[in-house]
């Protein structure tokens, strides 16, 4: 305080008759303290909390008046500042203290957001005395008291060693080799093919078109049992006959790589059979003692074809056959067996190209072959677009999962905190989107950790519980526990970091983040255990040893702290700057010894 300001304060004052403002503020601040609890200010998750204690001597208190102080927290150099709220010793908000006799002691509580705009910045108290009386007057104290500097951030320490996230290898077979099955539909004593709904011409057409090499062809049709279709004899062999001449024909016309004479053709014809009729019967939407009732018609040895048929006429459930399954025994087969030159990564990667930019339809590559493309360019934007259309176009957990990956590798080749969240978004609703597909703790691990990269605590905190309710090897659910910790401690839950750590098994990130804990709550002994462990685990390491200076300096140890900052330095010289900058040191910023360590 300025004893001159307060002179010149006091006398000015005086002058009003009766004023007494003046002497009670003297009178509280000589011999006042303020402290913070935590010093520095440390932030729990979001939030800053703290508590303020104020002790002004006794002989101050005055009927009518009242000492207050005002705290406030200026930050951002000096250009901002937030109101917090006062403490006032008026009736009934202190108590004498027992420790210091003559004084009084009162407190608050507070909060302040944890922000990065509010590191670093000093909590200040302002002493101002006022009357109680309406419209009384006020007289402030000359200075500002600086009661705390902050603010310190346990979250920014907490250690998180990422597991490296890979694309699932993809794989395509590019040979184009096999058996086409088409199938065909005729009308009722009909043998023609259709053109309409229920035909697979253009299919057949556009398979013979393609030109690639055919060895076998097999063709065979048969007929339903209904009057019209079954006593024509020769019906299913015309069926046969009609398709055959339709492929021949079309390679005739159509095909420069294949020769009609070089193909084999095999024909069959299904007459009155009953064996297809029964598989349909027993695949129907039939009530099963309905079908009892057909399978008992059809396997009485001593009906004839034409016997059996009438039977099934007068059953009463005989609409549903012959307007649903019928229909479908009056079918056509066409099964073509080729192969086809074995397609070059060149091809599949300028069809994805196409694909892509909508030239051509997605099913021009299989969804493997699609997958497998965005191995082909080393483009993490032309992969991050191959695997969205296919994820768009098959839903496949496959591609939602490599998305999330591109999308990962992405985020970490962006300079600005806002876009790289916005990928770590992304990337983890794809991750989350694979994994209710494919529900594996690794797979919700995953989603978790891209959540926690993007700074969406609860997802994350969700995702991790997911993956550790799944279950899955040992070694996994360490890591997720170990993760999920660091994330409780950063959302300041430490009592739940401290029980998912009980499963996460010894680690140097758990060592370190278990000290991070027990130096929360001044536990320093236990703290500087768990530093030991972790700088057992990496000698070479240079946050345990940071972390002892810490410790040493919490309990105003200097030549421990400098000892252990010296050490710290010599493993990584970025640890100066960061202890200068670092409250934990500021009793000793200014000290010769400190100066030496960080050399």
């Amino acid at each position: 305080m300025r004893p001159l300001a307060y002179g010149l304060l006091a006398a000015a004052v005086a002058l009003l008759p009766g004023c007494t403002l003046p002497r009670v503020l003297k009178q509280a601040e000589t011999g006042r303290t303020v402290t913070a609890h935590p010093a520095p200010l440390t932030a729990s998750g979001d939030d800053v909390p703290f508590t303020v204690e104020a002790r002004v001597p006794a002989k101050h208190l005055h009927k009518g008046v009242v000492y207050e102080l005002l705290l406030s927290y200026r930050y951002e150099h000096g250009l901002r500042e937030d109101t917090l709220g006062r403490i006032s010793f008026s009736f009934g908000n202190y108590v004498y203290d027992d420790e210091h006799k003559g004084q009084l002691l009162a407190t608050g509580k507070y909060s302040i957001p944890n922000t990065p705009s509010r590191h670093p910045g000093e909590l200040l108290a302002h002493g101002q005395v006022r009357e109680l009386k309406r419209d009384g007057r006020l007289l402030r104290a000359p200075d500002n008291v600086l009661v705390a500097r902050g603010i310190s951030d346990p979250a920014r320490l907490v250690v998180r060693e990422d597991t490296t996230l890979s694309l699932l290898p993809e794989q395509a077979n590019n040979n184009m080799s096999g058996t086409r099955v088409l199938p065909f539909y005729f009308d009722e004593d009909k043998w023609y093919i259709r053109g309409y709904l229920g035909t697979n011409v253009q299919a057949l057409e556009d398979l013979i078109d393609a030109n690639q090499q055919t060895k076998q062809v097999l063709i065979i049709a048969g007929h339903s049992p209904d009057s019209t279709d079954a006593h024509n004899r020769l019906l299913a062999s015309k069926r046969v006959r009609m398709l055959l001449y339709y492929y021949q024909q079309r390679v005739k016309n159509f095909s420069y790589l294949n020769k009609v004479e070089a193909i084999r053709f095999d024909t069959l014809a299904y007459v009155r059979k009953w064996d297809t009729f029964l598989q349909k019967v027993t695949t129907s939407a039939l009530k099963p003692e309905q079908m009892d009732s057909v399978v008992t018609i059809i396997n009485d040895t001593k009906g004839t074809f034409e016997e059996k048929e009438k039977a099934l006429h007068r059953l009463t459930f005989f609409d549903y056959i012959e307007q649903y399954i019928y229909p479908v025994l009056r079918f056509g087969t066409v099964a073509v067996t080729y192969t086809a030159p074995k397609r070059y990564d060149s091809e599949v990667y300028l069809l994805s190209k196409k694909i892509v930019e909508k030239q051509i339809e997605a099913d021009a590559l299989t969804p493997e072959e699609l997958r497998y493309s965005a191995t082909l360019t080393p483009l993490l934007a032309e992969k991050q677009r191959i695997y969205e259309v296919a994820a768009a176009n098959t839903n496949s957990w496959e591609a939602f999962h490599n998305l999330g990956v591109v999308l990962l590798q992405r985020a970490e080749k962006e300079p600005t905190d806002k876009i790289q969240k916005a990928y770590y978004h992304r990337a983890a609703v794809n991750f989350t989107l694979a994994a209710h597909r494919n529900p594996t703790a690794e797979f919700f691990y995953h989603a978790a950790t891209a959540y926690h990269r993007a700074g969406d605590r609860l997802e994350a905190l969700q995702n991790y519980d997911y993956a550790i309710k799944l279950g899955g090897p040992r070694p996994l659910l360490r890591k997720i526990f170990s993760d999920r910790a660091a994330l409780e401690i950063q959302v300041g839950q430490p009592d739940e970091a401290l029980r998912s750590l009980q499963y996460a098994g010894p680690s140097y990130q758990n060592a370190l983040n278990h000290a991070l804990i027990e130096l929360g709550r001044e536990h320093y002994e236990l703290a500087l255990e768990q530093y030991k462990i972790a700088a057992a685990l990496r000698p070479a390491a240079a946050a345990p040893i940071y972390g002892m200076a810490v410790v040493a300096a919490r309990q105003h140890d200097e030549t421990t702290a400098t000892s252990f900052l010296k050490q710290a330095v010599a493993l990584d010289r970025s640890y100066a700057q960061r202890a200068v900058e670092d409250l934990e040191f500021q009793e000793f910023v200014q000290s010769k010894s400190f100066r030496e360590a960080l050399k």
